[in-house]
């Protein structure tokens, strides 16, 4: 049934909200690559502080929700520095070695930063507090704050699991085996890592699969880590107390915002583009596969490996989209695509129904009620469900357009709808483009690149 769904007051107030407005766009043409990939990147940093040694991060993405990560592993003691070519080098304090910060930690917008540090500091004698936006104090922390309990941890909340809250880390941490009630691969990796300083064997037990890029990246440094399939789900086993070796790293573009680039060719009359160096894991990829189920022409040129990952060039030509009915087995794997899918049924033949993506009502907005009303906005018809969206597509027929779009400060639906305005009648005003520097700060030059003119105009 269609639910209707209140927004805290204020939770989604920007300070200095930068408004843009998106025209319709000739055909898209070239070759362009996409920032590093934000889940790769973000785990990169907090590895390389744990390794004894210098590590080298290459690639790195320089987005905002990274960069409070770079800086919180620095207040705890790791030296991290960027070169004049970009590449990062990080110098480590060791597992059992952060250090307490002298200050609270601001996490911005980042629910992955504050996700994963709070299982950093969950076995470390240390009591950090965690701050952040208003669109991050009103995400709930409550399914990571009960496995860390578990584990000895002393955490405090405001009301409802929220930031600001504060955690007491305890050292020995007691090791346990947690099975995910929801499929979360930030609540996997918290416990995980919480694990490496933790004697004993943690366990967490995925009754469906999420993204692996934690599993892949332990074993890259060193850690004792296992998988083993079983019949309760994907078992991962963690030996802790452990010692991590400094690496050379190579983080591959980021797939979700790939994305992006991809729907836009996509639907665009014309189009013919490359995106260059994506990352294909397939616990990533698929929004690719639902995609190329309605009908995309998507090429993966050079597959190759890089860092342990799956990486090609994908070539995106424009092609007639026919409506779907999205597995909702391919939620864990293009959680945070759905957005920019919606874009691409929008634009197709039939109605595509996509369900099953609970997840989307706590990420940086309510996406589901946030998207709903944003494409009801530029004059898409949709039907709201608790857990996803029905989407009446125009057909390929340009879409109205004209409006102005709540982002809900969400960098995700802010460059779903500019994706929408490049084959809208009138140009679509986004309220505030600011929440794009999290996640892909170069979004809008990348667009200019393949459109080939500069009217992505602020407004």
């Amino acid at each position: 049934m269609a639910q209707a769904h209140c927004q805290k007051p204020g939770a989604h107030v920007a300070l200095n909200p930068r408004p843009r407005q998106i025209h319709a766009s000739g055909p898209l043409r070239g070759r362009v690559a996409v920032p590093g990939d934000k889940s790769i990147s973000h785990r990169a940093l907090m590895l390389s502080a744990l390794a004894v040694g210098e590590s080298r991060i290459e690639g790195l993405l320089e987005g905002e929700d990274v960069l409070a990560t770079a800086a919180a592993m620095r207040a705890m003691g790791a030296t991290i520095t960027r070169g004049d070519d970009g590449i990062w080098t990080v110098h480590g304090v060791g597992v059992g070695g952060l250090m307490q910060p002298a200050t609270a930690l601001d996490m911005g917008n980042s629910g992955t930063s504050t996700r994963l540090l709070m299982g950093l500091v969950a076995s470390h004698d240390i009591t950090v507090t965690f701050i952040g936006d208003a669109s991050l104090t009103s995400r709930p922390m409550a399914r990571v704050i009960d496995p860390l309990s578990q584990m000895g941890a002393d955490i405090t909340a405001s009301p409802g699991g929220r930031l600001p809250l504060m955690v007491r880390g305890l050292n020995p941490a007691v090791p346990i085996t947690y099975t995910l009630p929801v499929a979360s691969a930030q609540v996997k990796s918290a416990i995980l890592l919480a694990g490496l300083n933790t004697p004993g064997t943690t366990r967490v037990i995925e009754p469906v699969a999420t993204r692996d890029h934690s599993e892949r990246m332990l074993a890259g440094f060193g850690a004792d880590l296992t998988v083993e399939q079983t019949p309760e789900g994907r078992v991962i086993s963690l030996v802790g107390e452990a010692e991590l070796k400094p690496q050379q790293i190579v983080v591959p573009g980021d797939p979700s915002s790939a994305a992006f680039l991809v729907v836009a060719a996509t639907i665009v009359p014309g189009s013919d583009v490359v995106v260059a160096n994506v990352g294909l894991n397939p616990t990533r990829a698929g929004i690719f596969t639902a995609l190329r189920m309605m009908g995309a022409d998507i090429t993966e040129l050079d597959p190759r490996t890089v860092g342990g990952e799956p990486v090609a060039d994908l070539r995106v030509r424009h092609a007639k989209l026919t409506a779907i009915e999205v597995p909702a087995d391919l939620a864990p794997s293009m959680i945070d695509e759905y957005p920019i899918l919606f874009v691409a049924a929008a634009c197709a033949t039939g109605t595509t129904v996509a369900r099953g993506a609970h997840e989307l009502r706590v990420k940086e907005s309510d996406r589901i009620a946030a998207m709903a009303a944003a494409l009801g906005e530029i004059g898409v018809r949709t039907e709201e469900y608790d857990d996803g969206l029905a989407i009446h597509g125009s057909g390929g027929a340009g879409l109205p357009g004209g409006g102005t779009i709540a982002t809900k400060l969400d960098h995700r639906i802010a460059m779903s709808l500019s994706v929408a305005a490049l084959v809208s009648d009138r140009p679509v005003e986004i309220d505030d483009a600011s929440p794009i520097a999290t996640s892909y700060p170069i979004f809008f030059a990348s667009l200019d690149a393949l459109r080939g003119t500069n009217d992505v105009a602020a407004a």
